[in-house]
């Protein structure tokens, strides 16, 4: 029998809840221009929005019998982050398994691999960043490495660590920032409500930033 330990730390409720108004890239820029997951990896619908704890695995090229796991393991409030070894050419997740994760209270799935049914998944309402959309289904033979770190889009996931998604792309916050990155994305917010009270007056973001002096830097001018 394997023994997987799916108790490890989470971000709070209240944290989660805290994020799910604040944009990818704002948390992007808030947590020093890290965490930014490969653009290639897309929401499969325009405007979704993606926030939980990951709940990484791993499967084999073209098998997702260690999704249909992760998925009687994982808690409500857990994103599937699956490492499908960068291979499209898999619907590996459809839409049963998307009615099924729901009804769990999964918060969503992010995968470097493929998906399929996306019509009925977008009807579902269930999140999804993925590589590719492909009709080709997958076997269920091997059972691959559940709740420990891997590497999806550059970046390493690990257990309990924060996963914002939207539109601009997904970006992962370790858990141990998480705290930290709030407070300075609430910051940066603030910082873009005055920079855009400036601008509705009439200033430009040229003069905002200073830039004439950016450029002195180099010898060189903005001449009207």
């Amino acid at each position: 029998m394997i023994s997987i330990r799916t108790d490890f730390p989470r971000p709070t409720a209240e944290q989660i809840a805290a994020f799910a108004t604040i944009g990818a890239a704002t948390v992007h820029e808030a947590l020093g221009r890290r965490g930014a997951v490969d653009s290639a990896i897309k929401p499969i619908w325009p405007g979704l929005r993606i926030v939980g704890a990951a709940f990484p695995l791993k499967t084999q090229p073209g098998d997702n019998l260690t999704l249909h796991a992760a998925m009687k393991l994982a808690r409500p409030g857990d994103v599937l982050v699956v490492d499908a070894g960068d291979y499209p050419e898999q619907g590996s997740f459809g839409d049963v398994m998307a009615t099924s994760a729901q009804s769990l209270g999964l918060a969503g799935l992010v995968t470097n691999g493929g998906v399929r049914d996306a019509a009925a998944i977008r009807d579902i309402g269930f999140p999804i960043f993925s590589r590719a959309i492909s009709i080709k289904g997958t076997v269920k033979a091997t059972l691959g490495p559940i709740a420990q770190p891997i590497v999806v889009g550059g970046v390493t996931v690990h257990p309990g660590d924060l996963i914002v998604g939207d539109d601009d792309g997904l970006v992962v916050v370790p858990l141990d920032e998480v705290e930290a990155v709030l407070a300075a994305s609430r910051a940066r917010l603030e910082k873009e409500e005055r920079l855009r009270a400036d601008l509705q007056t009439g200033k430009t973001t040229w003069d905002i930033g200073n830039y004439d002096a950016l450029l002195a830097q180099t010898g060189q001018s903005l001449q009207a």
